[in-house]
């Protein structure tokens, strides 16, 4: 089976548990609300079972996740430790599960690419490849996906060294949800959206690094 087949069943699966999740949440509300998370669970639930996504056929585009536009994001944290052993942590790949809280591992598989599986709503998780293509050793970290990938996503960590010893920790990443924009907008229902979980997993890395250090 080849990646993009592979990504077509996830992103089919993940499409199928949040649209039955929420048509059946929908009809057991009362109201526009209820009607609202019936209709777009069942657009979901239908889109899973055929294939077929009707809105975007009919707005002229095609169905898959490549067609969605990318979402930017963007948060940075200051950590009380040195610009290298900050870095050394993130360069290791292994570790990254430990600062986000989406991930369920990364496993390097050579010095530059890696596989990688993240959580995603309703208990499912998607799985790519990526590929490091800018490494400055405790400067910056750059990646993008491969071809293929269920989550097209790229992105970079820049470790910038402070005045007083520690380091601000900037990460920029760019990502096509699976489902496309409204896979992004149930993933933020189910409270599983990147953008507020890096903004919470950089916060816990910092207390979490800088206690280490004084331990």
């Amino acid at each position: 089976m080849t990646n993009s087949t592979t990504g077509m069943d996830q992103n089919r699966m993940i499409s199928g548990a949040a649209g039955g999740a929420l048509l059946l949440m929908g009809l057991r509300k009362r109201g526009v609300l209820g009607l609202g998370m019936a209709a777009v669970g069942g657009y979901l639930a239908y889109r899973a079972a055929t294939g077929n996504d009707p809105v975007m056929a009919a707005a002229g585009l095609s169905g898959n996740a490549t067609a969605a536009k990318p979402i930017f994001v963007e948060h940075s944290v200051v950590i009380d430790r040195p610009a290298q052993a900050v870095y050394d942590f993130w360069r290791k790949l292994e570790n990254l599960p430990q600062i986000m809280s989406h991930l369920e591992s990364v496993t390097a598989l050579d010095e530059k690419r890696s596989r990688w599986v993240a959580k995603a709503p309703l208990g499912t998780h998607v799985e790519w490849e990526a590929e490091i293509v800018n490494d400055k050793p405790g400067q910056r970290i750059g990646w993008h996906s491969l071809p293929g990938a269920t989550v097209d996503n790229a992105g970079s960590v820049q470790f910038e060294s402070l005045p007083s010893g520690g380091t601000r920790v900037h990460v920029a990443l760019s990502y096509r949800p699976p489902a496309g924009p409204l896979g992004a907008a149930v993933a933020k229902l189910f409270g599983e959206e990147p953008s507020q979980q890096i903004a919470e997993d950089l916060q816990k890395f910092k207390a979490a690094f800088e206690g280490s250090a004084k331990n």
